[in-house]
């Protein structure tokens, strides 16, 4: 006779279906928890070497700008979360120097809740984004005849790299560079079966004050088992080009980019 339970497990990472040994878990299943949650808390308290990523950020010939909160340390940063919504006054004046022509976007990437997350993904993640909105035709390629976008030239602003960020910290940076959008690039929470997930939160108009209806978020960034980074790149582009096209993003902009298309995005042998 078929268990009905045993099947369902072949379609979630969810622990259902463990078996029991007595009246306790199998010793398979209790070590098999003890270690996720190792890794979950490994992912949240291990330091982001933001030095080593810059290196790497510039090997992708793009500029990158070290900032930091107003955080003092990794316990600080969890017992307050207000303070990594907010720069630290030495990294407002770098920001004040870059001033130039506003940028289009600006893009801010931290280890936020996952410092596993931003290392192992972050990078494959940084060169999707940026390949794709480099692209030039390809949003108005995929995007669906009765959905105009922005088709005009993207100017970044030099990426922004924040150890110890919140989402809301976007809206500073780039309300300080003066960009039409920003996107923070941050790990996720993490949870007993992902302790590698990154999210991308993009908002238009970046400005203190802005709440989280203003965003339009991307979660589950974490290939093989999550989304792909090309996939969440594509995603990404087609609601910044729609964000800059109707001059809003949140809750009523919408995410209506058949997913045939988005995983055309990836370029070939680009995965």
């Amino acid at each position: 006779m078929s268990d009905g339970w045993e099947n369902l497990r072949r379609y979630t990472p969810a622990r259902i279906a463990l078996g029991r040994a007595g009246c306790s878990l199998r010793t398979e299943s209790l070590l098999d928890f003890q270690l996720a949650h190792a890794l979950a808390r490994d992912a949240v308290h291990q330091p982001w070497d933001v030095a080593a990523f810059a290196e790497r950020v510039a090997i992708l010939g793009l500029e990158a700008v070290v900032l930091s909160t107003r955080v003092q340390d990794r316990t600080q940063y969890l017992l307050r979360p207000d303070l990594g919504r907010a720069l630290d006054s030495p990294s407002r004046q770098r920001l004040a120097a870059l001033a130039g022509a506003p940028p289009e976007l600006a893009l801010v990437f931290s280890n936020g809740l996952s410092s596993t997350a931003i290392e192992r993904h972050g990078l494959a993640l940084l060169a999707a984004i940026t390949e794709i909105l480099r692209g030039g035709d390809w949003p108005v390629a995929a995007t669906p005849g009765d959905q105009p976008i922005y088709t005009g030239a993207i100017k970044l602003a030099p990426v922004c790299l924040v150890p110890d960020g919140r989402v809301a910290l976007s809206d500073e940076i780039g309300s300080l560079l003066g960009a039409r959008a920003a996107a923070i690039v941050v790990g996720e929470r993490p949870g007993l079966s992902a302790a590698d997930s990154l999210g991308i939160y993009l908002t238009h108009g970046p400005r203190r004050g802005n709440t989280d209806a203003d965003r339009n978020c991307i979660s589950n960034i974490r290939p093989p088992e999550g989304l792909d980074c090309w996939e969440a790149a594509a995603k990404f582009s087609y609601l910044f080009r729609r964000a800059l096209h109707l001059g809003f993003s949140g809750v009523a902009l919408k995410d209506d980019l058949p997913a045939p298309q988005r995983l055309a995005a990836a370029p070939a042998g680009g995965r």
